[in-house]
């Protein structure tokens, strides 16, 4: 094993240990930790460049090899530690001020249980039995998309007889067949792009879909010929809240298709679930607060009429179907003892409208304010 390798390893190893999301190597810097969503730098001697470099040429993937030469970037995963139990890591590596830096991020070897990861699954379980149409998973960098949409396949997987076809860039979590057949295809080395993956997964016999990045118009149709074609399609969108997600679907498409496009989107989108990880009460770690936007009569019509700023409204009119705002799981979490009062009012959209339900203050339908 060479020395940076070998430097490298051990800096993974010593990630896994103190339970690291991410890894951060610069240049001539020690590495950085993400640990419960802060940085913290490790006790170590700095990483030269010619380190950094050497563990990207030995490490990345023939195939990739050539966009690292090229486009001074590439994303693949890094296996070698899979065996000793300690996962899987996603590599993206890139050049800042002509020197390469390498940000991990750890992956681990099972798919995740919703109890996990802290989640209130009631509502998810009942999107996962669907038979058609589009669930989008919306939120930040780092807010946890990819595991809530793993908890969300492995729970089909284990439930139901299905044949799930996954495109990802790279594949995170690996699926063994229970129930369901799963086949995943990593972008760049198992399909060219998403939007060709995708189109040739229609003719592979799927019932459920996963997209992992809903990025272009192209990839986007395709999802929804797949949607109204009797396919469940499940994707990730970075968007703060459900009213950004569903403009951002719209942004697709050039402005005069856009009034066109209402009717079919409002028929094919299911849910999108929005969420962000905020530090919790008690044991360390973080907790998904989300809100969750499910489409019933309402919510198809909004989306056909354009009315996109009555979104919230909507959302706070159909707890019954299980649809919530953030701010209604906030206040559940902090009565919850899940999270503070602080962490609360630091991370909600209104907290003024939290304050407010906190101290009891309901509206005259008995709802929650915010």
């Amino acid at each position: 094993m060479s020395e940076a390798l070998d430097i490298f390893n051990s800096l993974l190893q010593l990630a896994v240990e103190n339970k690291a999301s991410d890894i951060h190597v610069k240049s001539n810097k020690p590495a950085y930790l993400r640990m419960h969503g802060r940085l913290e730098a490790v006790e170590m001697d700095a990483i030269t460049d010619k380190q950094v470099l050497a563990f990207v040429n030995e490490s990345v993937p023939a195939q990739f090899a050539e966009d690292w030469k090229i486009n001074y970037q590439v994303d693949y995963c890094y296996n070698d530690l899979e065996e000793k139990g300690l996962g899987r890591f996603r590599v993206n590596a890139f050049y800042q001020r002509g020197t390469p830096s390498i940000v991990f991020r750890h992956i681990k070897d099972k798919p995740p249980t919703f109890e996990q990861l802290n989640y209130d699954a009631t509502a998810l379980l009942k999107l996962c039995e669907l038979n058609d149409g589009i669930v989008l998973v919306c939120g930040a960098t780092g807010s946890g998309k990819s595991s809530t949409l793993a908890a969300m396949i492995n729970h089909i997987n284990q439930n139901f007889d299905l044949h799930i076809v996954t495109l990802e860039d790279p594949i995170e979590y690996i699926y063994k067949d229970i129930k369901s057949l799963i086949n995943q295809r990593e972008i760049g080395l198992d399909a060219p792009s998403f939007s060709m993956g995708l189109k040739a997964v229609l003719r592979q016999d799927p019932d459920v879909i996963l997209v992992g990045e809903m990025r272009d118009a192209h990839t986007f149709e395709t999802a929804i010929h797949a949607a109204e074609t009797g396919h469940l399609v499940f994707g990730t969108l970075h968007a703060a809240n459900a009213q950004q997600a569903v403009q951002r679907l719209f942004d697709f498409f050039p402005p005069e298709q856009q009034i066109g496009m209402r009717r079919t989107i409002a028929g094919c989108l299911r849910a999108t679930i929005t969420q962000k990880l905020v530090s919790a009460m008690e044991g360390g770690g973080r907790v998904p607060v989300v809100e969750l936007f499910i489409m019933d009569l309402l919510g198809r019509t909004t989306i056909q009429e354009g009315a996109f700023d009555r979104i919230p409204s909507v959302i706070e009119a159909g707890g019954d179907i299980g649809s919530k705002s953030f701010n209604k799981d906030l206040y559940n979490l902090i009565k919850a003892g899940k999270i503070s009062k602080a962490v609360g009012l630091e991370v909600s959209p209104n907290p003024k409208a939290l304050e407010m339900n906190l101290k009891g203050i309901f509206l005259s339908s008995g709802g929650i304010v915010g």
